[in-house]
């Protein structure tokens, strides 16, 4: 639960979108977050990010911003924490150093992945299935909203722990209000 009473209302009038929305999952949806609008807002950027950082896990070495909404939280986390970040890609680049992930060296390292919206996980599950075989050590993703059905419960098939900044409920729960 957010220590900070009023960001769910303020990420939910910001981000909340009405309609239909496919999303990555393949799932169809009358409700879409609407993460870059909340990223975009500075203000906002720096309160999710202060609530991900009481949420690091002990031992963090790396943080690993997924591609592309968790990158701008990811560095922001970084920022305020000193803690270097990996942006990982969706897919390896084609050219050049033909990186998945780029930033320092995380073979051997406790990866703390930062990702914007959880439904699924398969952006973050794939991350993790690329990202453990190259020899990080990968257990926890923090999210700036998880709408998955059951929260904290879409990834357990790759043993990832979810600690999220607010859920789909408690977004819910400011609309009721």
């Amino acid at each position: 639960m957010t220590t900070d009473a009023t960001l769910a209302a303020d990420i939910d009038a910001t981000c909340r979108l009405h309609g239909t929305f496919t999303l990555r999952s393949g799932q169809v949806s009358d409700t879409y977050f609407d993460k870059y609008l909340f990223e975009a807002q500075p203000a906002l950027l720096e309160r999710v990010a202060a609530q991900m950082v009481e949420m690091l896990p002990e031992g963090t070495e790396l943080l690993g911003g997924l591609e592309m909404g968790g990158i701008p939280i990811a560095t922001m986390v970084s920022a305020k924490t000193g803690i270097p970040v990996i942006f990982i890609r969706k897919k390896a680049k084609e050219y050049g150093t033909a990186k998945l992930a780029e930033g320092p060296a995380f073979d051997g390292k406790r990866v703390t992945l930062i990702e914007d919206v959880i439904t699924s996980g398969g952006a973050v599950r794939d991350a993790v299935n690329a990202l453990r075989p190259a020899g990080a050590i990968v257990d926890t993703v923090i999210c700036a909203i998880d709408r998955s059905p059951v929260a904290g419960e879409s990834l357990r098939d790759v043993g990832l722990a979810i600690r999220s900044v607010l859920t789909r409920a408690e977004l819910d729960a400011v609309q009721q209000g």
